[in-house]
């Protein structure tokens, strides 16, 4: 039996191989023989999957941060579509990614009637106020929603959609994280250093709005504290050669890491980071983190002033709580004195520490049981073996 999942971004790469290696798994166990086909990147490849599209390069938020990536979307877009006219799927697995994965949704709705389609980690249409219409259309799409957010499937629930809240998938993988300690010995930091995890970039303009920020206040921070040592972690290698740049730019003490970012983010006093998954990763180890974003001035004018679009908070962290467990500075709130003044209470003052670590642990409980995956796995399975035997 094949099912087609289709991701958008290294975010959705990282979520489609954990799933990938459960459906194996789960599917091993049942004695059923499943191939899984996808668009996706070098994660999803190595979990078992075959990538007939690799969506890693291609990713964007906004509005003209997407333009230079219309055509490859659109190209990649066609060749799953033609791949599913001509090997049709049992089964369609969706992961984010809204506007591609509604329109490959929408296709087999319309030509592939009896392909079930599943969506998990859909679109977060619940924390914004512009949610009506992309509400309805995910929902139209998709046989079964699968959240990783309680809101998330309350939010569903409401709607009428046929939901089913799994948990969220990073608990699974950070089982598989290293201690403080080894982290630490692995990555040769000594006791008495200061260990910063930065965290710019997986979408390329990112490393454009983003990244100059975060490194002037890497910069004061290096100025302010003696033993400190930024660690870079890359989540594409084609973004080396830009951040290495950017390191002498500012005349940073850091160093960049390819292949170790589970070594980088458990080894960490502190992260300054984008918000986005890793986020939710830091939480989960613990570790205190100043988190930012920005677009450019004219997405973000058209999408508050136009659109009317508005959001209570943007890291996944606080959504999860709806209150602010760790600082977040968006677009005109994220500067250099924002960012060093929220890093250095983190890092010197107990008792907001402490306050930290409480809201984490009350986070955790709040995301489910280990085992996330599995879950998740094995409702797609339930699924597939239904519309099989229909």
């Amino acid at each position: 039996m094949r099912i087609f999942i289709s991701t958008g971004d290294v975010s959705g790469d990282l979520q489609g191989s954990l799933l990938v290696r459960a459906l194996l798994h789960q599917a091993s166990l049942s004695g059923l023989k499943l191939e899984i086909v996808a668009l996706g990147g070098e994660k999803m490849k190595s979990a078992g999957a075959t990538i007939i599209g690799n969506t890693e390069k291609i990713s964007s938020f906004g509005l003209l941060e997407a333009l230079p990536y219309l055509l490859p979307t659109l190209k990649i877009q066609r060749q799953a579509i033609t791949y599913l006219k001509q090997n049709p799927p049992d089964l369609v697995v969706l992961i984010d990614y809204m506007g591609p994965n509604l329109a490959i949704g929408k296709y087999v709705r319309r030509h592939l009637p009896n392909v079930k389609i599943v969506y998990y980690i859909a679109p977060q249409v619940w924390v914004s106020t512009l949610t009506a219409k992309d509400t309805k259309r995910i929902i139209d799409v998709s046989d079964k929603l699968l959240a990783i957010f309680p809101n998330e499937a309350k939010y569903f629930e409401q709607h009428a959609a046929n939901v089913t809240w799994v948990g969220h998938p990073l608990l699974d993988r950070v089982k598989e994280f290293p201690s403080r300690q080894t982290a630490r010995a692995n990555l040769h930091i000594a006791d008495n250093m200061t260990a910063i995890a930065l965290v710019p970039a997986s979408r390329p303009q990112e490393l454009k709005y983003v990244l100059p920020v975060m490194f002037q206040a890497a910069q004061a921070l290096q100025e302010k504290l003696e033993q400190v040592h930024f660690w870079i972690p890359l989540s594409l290698d084609i973004y080396k050669d830009k951040i290495e740049t950017a390191i002498q730019e500012y005349g940073l003490k850091a160093t960049i890491v390819s292949g170790q970012q589970k070594e980088v983010l458990a080894a960490a006093d502190l992260a300054i980071s984008k918000s986005g998954t890793v986020n939710l990763e830091l939480g989960l180890l613990k570790v205190p983190q100043v988190v930012l974003y920005r677009l450019s001035p004219f997405t973000y004018w058209v999408g508050t002033k136009i659109l009317k679009v508005t959001f209570d908070y943007a890291s996944p962290v606080n959504l999860v709580a709806m209150k602010e467990i760790v600082p977040e500075f968006i677009q005109e709130r994220a500067t250099k004195e924002n960012l060093v003044q929220a890093a250095m209470e983190l890092l010197l003052n107990p008792e907001r520490k402490k306050l930290l670590q409480t809201d984490y642990e009350q986070m955790r409980v709040s995301l489910g049981e280990v085992g996330v995956c599995n879950k998740a796995a094995n409702e797609i399975l339930q699924l597939l073996c239904h519309a099989e035997v229909r």
